[in-house]
């Protein structure tokens, strides 16, 4: 039986998504995001940011790689994998990624401050 492995996370893409094709043809999307927590001290609110790498499979990285750019705020479901290796010198390497099963992009503030600006200008003709 699995054991639940599952994680939600929002952040901001920190670069360009890259794509990459297997052998047999199915896409890959990676992407990388940093996420923000804020919390309460002493002397102020402090900030702390995590760095996350992504990787999604099939038609959802078609779709993640087509909207994936730098700056653009992210929502990932999904597991968390393990991978493991030995480096060039036979020492044990790993490190974690998120396997997307859901991606949602977010609205850029920008655009849409924009959108709604040409929505709701008054100015006559």
């Amino acid at each position: 039986m699995n054991n639940l492995n599952s994680i939600l996370i929002e952040g901001n893409l920190v670069k360009d998504a890259e794509t990459r094709t297997t052998q047999k043809g199915t896409s890959i999307c990676t992407f990388h995001i940093a996420s923000n927590r804020f919390y309460k001290q002493e002397s102020g609110m402090e900030k702390e940011v995590s760095f996350f790498n992504v990787e999604s499979w099939s038609k959802l990285a078609d779709a993640c790689y087509a909207k994936g750019k730098k700056g653009r705020t992210v929502r990932v479901v999904g597991r968390l994998k393990q991978n493991r290796w030995n480096n060039n010198e036979g020492k044990p390497q790993s490190n974690v990624i998120i396997v997307a099963e859901h991606v949602e992009f977010r609205p850029n503030i920008e655009n849409e401050s924009h959108r709604n600006r040409n929505k709701n200008d008054c100015s006559k003709d």
